[in-house]
Formats: structure tokens, sequence, C-alpha cells
């Protein structure tokens, strides 16, 4: 008689079900057990923020087909021929006996499950300090849909007006949004120098100066030493100070499950997670692992990496079904591809930032080039700024970065497929892209970008960082720091130390510049300022540079209004402006 193949998976959120729907696509007569310690399945973990803020109006729905079928153990059993074991968890597997121990939590009887492959999907676990007070009440991680219940009920009784977010990674920096819909006051504390810290400071920067101008107070270089108050939360206590809290969420980060793992005896990677090959399998052949319990490789170091994605997790599922089957199938090395919504900006990511490419060993030069990202004549055309980090032995792209309100995504997934391509800048800048004024500017932002990049590669352009121009400014280097917008710009915004002449006055006026001193020449973007630069070298000046993004990127202090460059001391006076003026 025939022996049906036996598989079991552990872990039922994302990877898990992945796995299971598609064995039983190939595999009709597989049986299928999925076991899970909670209660719910198939459930979209990064929709949590958008819960909470009630933006998704029922928890059904994070846990839903496209149709509004909600996926629990009876869509399983139904429909995908799937058995659930919920609310049951994994203690043991018996790698020799192939069978995994499993407890009911409902009548902690324990029983054991033959199996003929075990997929490990047992994700990651939000890392949670151990700090003193940690375990006050109101003090909440938002991994799962329990944590966004909780918070949901304090913030609908209004007894959570000050929250204090402790980390500034993806989901810390995207719960903000939904708390300040919600009426709180948001405070987000990060030990690190930034927040987002997958982005290059001077991008994180400009997200942060968005956060603040919509009220969030964000503490960065701050770490968070204990916690007080009486049965719940009341501060959040620092090396910076001490901040009033009636609600503390913890998002530093999550870390890879792996105990059942390492009970069983099974590699672990580098990274923390388990060690997988191409084809998601352990270090035992009939065991498989899947999601954010487990490692990857970077595409571009070829080093092991931690990158816990949802959209990972459910492409190593595939992969990993497609081989239980006996179809060969492999998963890639990955690029960290990100994107997150905070408030109106769209932050996305791919590939190397200009300080990892530096660590690695690279050589690279980087554009900035913030644009519209339509036709600029159209209604609605937003600016979007953008970053691509390259390597300038090669002309490979090796990274991008995009923030602003503008339509990034797109860009950073073209920008993920030219990296895998392994795709030159001058390729990137020829791309046949669509074009039509209410999806993208005549030359695409990204290809904009590309040609900034060439024009330095090519020596046609010599760029200096906001940072750098910065730093210049600090040490009180002898430099002019040219600014060629238009008066009615400079009256609106500017930048201290700034000398104006306006664009279309300048070849009338080179008189007024010295030849002897660097000039760092920008306007609003800087393509006026690149435009200043070719005037002034075409007479004679040698020592001419422009700012990289103008204004639209410099993510320090700005000038606004009728507010003074200069106070009684000679000190830079005035508050800083948005990001995009």
């Amino acid at each position: 008689m025939f022996n049906r193949m036996k598989v079991v998976i552990v872990g039922g959120v994302a990877a898990g079900p992945k796995v299971a729907a598609r064995i039983v696509r190939l595999m009709a007569d597989a049986e299928v057990t999925i076991i899970e310690k909670g209660e719910f399945l198939s459930y979209a973990g990064c929709g949590l923020p958008y819960y909470v803020s009630g933006v998704v109006k029922e928890q059904a729905e994070l846990m839903s087909t496209p149709v509004g079928v909600v996926r629990d153990p009876v869509f399983f059993q139904k429909v995908k021929n799937v058995r659930v074991m919920s609310r049951t968890e994994a203690m043991k597997i018996d790698r020799a006996g192939k069978r995994v121990q499993v407890r009911n939590g409902d009548n902690e009887t324990e029983s054991w499950l033959d199996y003929d492959k075990l997929l490990l999907a047992t994700g990651g676990v939000p890392v949670v300090p151990p700090l003193p007070n940690v375990k006050l009440d109101n003090i909440f991680t938002l991994h799962g849909v329990h944590d966004a219940e909780r918070i949901k009920a304090l913030l609908s009784q209004g007894k959570a007006r000050d929250v204090v977010i402790v980390g500034g990674g993806l989901i810390g920096v995207e719960a903000t949004e939904a708390l300040v819909e919600k009426g709180c006051r948001v405070t987000v504390v990060e030990m690190l120098p930034q927040i987002l810290s997958m982005l290059d400071w001077e991008i994180a920067k400009l997200v942060e100066q968005h956060m603040e101008s919509h009220g969030v107070k964000v503490r960065t270089g701050t770490k968070v030493e204990f916690f007080e108050g009486s049965g719940k939360v009341e501060w959040v206590v620092t090396d910076q100070g001490r901040f009033s809290a009636d609600m503390v969420i913890l998002s530093i980060g999550v870390r890879p499950n792996v105990q059942l793992a390492q009970k069983a005896g099974l590699e672990i990677g580098t990274t923390g997670a388990i060690r997988v090959d191409q084809h998601m399998r352990t270090s035992d052949p009939d065991i498989y692992a899947a999601g954010d319990c487990v490692e990857c490789q970077d595409l571009l170091t070829g080093k092991s990496c931690y990158v816990p994605l949802g959209s990972t997790a459910n492409k190593q599922g595939r992969v990993a079904a497609n081989n239980i089957c006996g179809e060969a199938d492999t998963f890639p090395a990955v690029l960290g591809s990100t994107v997150c919504k905070v408030f109106d900006y769209c932050v996305a990511r791919t590939g190397l930032s200009e300080a990892a490419a530096g660590t690695q060993g690279y050589e690279v030069v980087t554009a900035m080039a913030p644009a519209p990202d339509k036709a600029h004549f159209m209604p609605a055309a937003k600016p979007l700024l953008l970053k691509l980090v390259v390597d300038k032995n090669s002309r490979r792209l090796l990274g991008a970065q995009a923030a602003g309100p503008g339509v990034g995504d797109k860009r950073i997934d073209v920008a993920a497929m030219a990296i895998t391509g392994a795709m030159t800048v001058d390729q990137l800048a020829n791309a046949d892209l669509c074009y039509a004024p209410p999806y993208a500017p005549a030359m695409d932002n990204i290809i904009t970008a590309a040609n900034v990049a060439r024009n330095k590669l090519d020596g046609h352009m010599v760029g200096a960082s906001p940072m750098e121009v910065h730093r210049m400014m600090e040490e009180e280097a002898d430099f002019v720091f040219l600014d060629v917008r238009s008066p009615a710009e400079y009256e609106q915004v500017r930048l201290p130390g700034a000398t104006l002449i306006p664009l279309g006055a300048l070849r009338g006026r080179l008189d007024e510049l010295p030849k002897d001193k660097e000039i760092v020449a920008f306007c609003k973007i800087s393509l006026r300022g690149y435009e200043a630069a070719l005037i002034l070298k075409a007479a004679g000046f040698e020592k001419v540079r422009v700012m990289d993004g103008g204004i639209a990127m410099w993510p320090f202090e700005k000038l606004t209004g009728s507010q003074k460059p200069a106070n009684e001391a000679g000190e830079p006076t005035g508050s800083v402006a948005k990001p995009w003026v």
C-alpha cells in the first residue's frame, strides 16, 4: 500500500502556511500538519501598526484571504486539506525517530507526530532588554495580535496620552503614525546616533525631521537605563533624562527563535539563526527551515545576514515546499530591500548603504537627486529624495535609498533589479522605463540619479556631501558657500553662511568671487548649482564643487523667513525648516 508523505510544519504565521499551501498544490495526497503555539494563523504581522491606528478596521482582515475568508483551522482543513493544531507547542524533535513531541495548550497533554519531512518556521521573538522594571504594566512589544489588542484597548480607554517608543527601527517608526493619529504625544528613544540604521545618516536625519514636523520627539544617542512606576509604567529613565510615559512600546528588534532547533542539534549560523542551504535544508536533510528563524546570505558581500521580513519568509517557504515535493528550487542571496511608511513619507532602501559599502572596502561615489516623482507640471507630483551608492572602479550600482512623499518604492525596486543584474550606472541611465506625465518624469528619478553618478565618475562634476560641507562650517574653513537660487527663494529659506548670487546674474558678477578660494555651489536641488559650477570652471575657477542634493537634502539647520543668519556673537540662529521647502 502506498504511504502518503507526512510533512509536519512548526509555525503557522508566514512561512509555515505558505509551505503547507504549496505542498498540497504539488502533492495533493500529502499529509500536512501545522503546529502553531498561538491561536492566530497566517496573519499579516506587518499590518499590526495599521490595525492599531484604525486603518485596518477589523482584526479578521489581517488573517483573511483577498476575498475575505478568514484563514482559520477550518479553512485550512476544508480548503487546503491541511490539519492545524493551534494552541499547541512543539517541545522536542527526535531526529533519529523522525518525530516531533507536542503539547496541547488547552489540556496539557503530550503526544508524538511522525514525519517524513519537517519544516521549522518558528519565526523571531521580540528583543526585551533586561532592564529594571521592564515587566511593569503597559510596557508592550508590537509583535503579535495579542500585543496589538492590548495597545488598542489602552488607547480606546484614553489612558495612553504620553507614549515612549524604545527603538527607532522599522516597527517603532511605523508605530509612531498610528499613535499620533490616536492623539498621543510620542517620544522615540534610540540608543544609536540615528533612527532606521539601514539608511545612511543624512537620509535617516531627514526622516527624523519629518517625524518631528508631525509632533514626534526623536531622541537619538539616548540609552534607556530603567523604568519607573507603581504597578504600571510612569517614567522612562535614560542617560539623557526622564520621559513621562503612560505606555511604552519596545521596538528594539527581533532575534531568531532557534530554541527548538538548537535542542535538536541543528547547525546555527554566525548570525544566531538557523543555517540552511540554498534549498532551505538544515544540517539534517529531512528538516527544512524558512522565515525569520533562518539566516540569509547578502548578495553583495557574500556574508551571512539576518533579515527578518515577511516577503522573504513567503519566498523561502515556496522554495522549501518545492524541494520537499521533489522539485529542485533555490533561494538566492538577498539585498535587504525594505520599505516603510512614515506619515506621508515613503522610506525605502536596497543593497549597501554608503557606510556599509565603505566598511566592505568599496571606493564609492554617491549621487543625491531630489526631484518630483512625476512630471513637475502635474498637480499630483510630489518630492522624492533619492540617493545612489556606486562602486567607483566597476561603476556598478551597490545600493539605493529613497525618502519623501513621492513614489519611492518603484525606484528602489528598479534599483534592486539593477543590483541583482550587476548593472552599471551607465546601463541604468539608459533603462527603458515607462513614461507618462501622471506616472513619472520623462527622465525618471532613478535615471537622473544614475546620470549624476556618471557625471561624477567622468569628472564633469565634483561633489561635496552635506555632511562634508557642515564639517567645513564647523571647522571654519575658508570657502565660499554659493547659493544660486532666486532672492525670493533665499528669503523663504536659506543656509547659514551662504552667499547669494542668482544663477542668471552669475556671469555678470564673477569678479565678486575669489579665484583662490574653494567655492561650493548649491540651489534647491543642486541642478542650478551644477550649472553654476560649469560657468565658474569655464571662467577659470579651479576649486569648484557642487553640494549634493541641495537644500532639499540638507539635514542640518535652515533659516526661514525674516530670521537673521547670525546673532551678535556671529553664531547661526533660526529654526529647522521642513526637509523639503
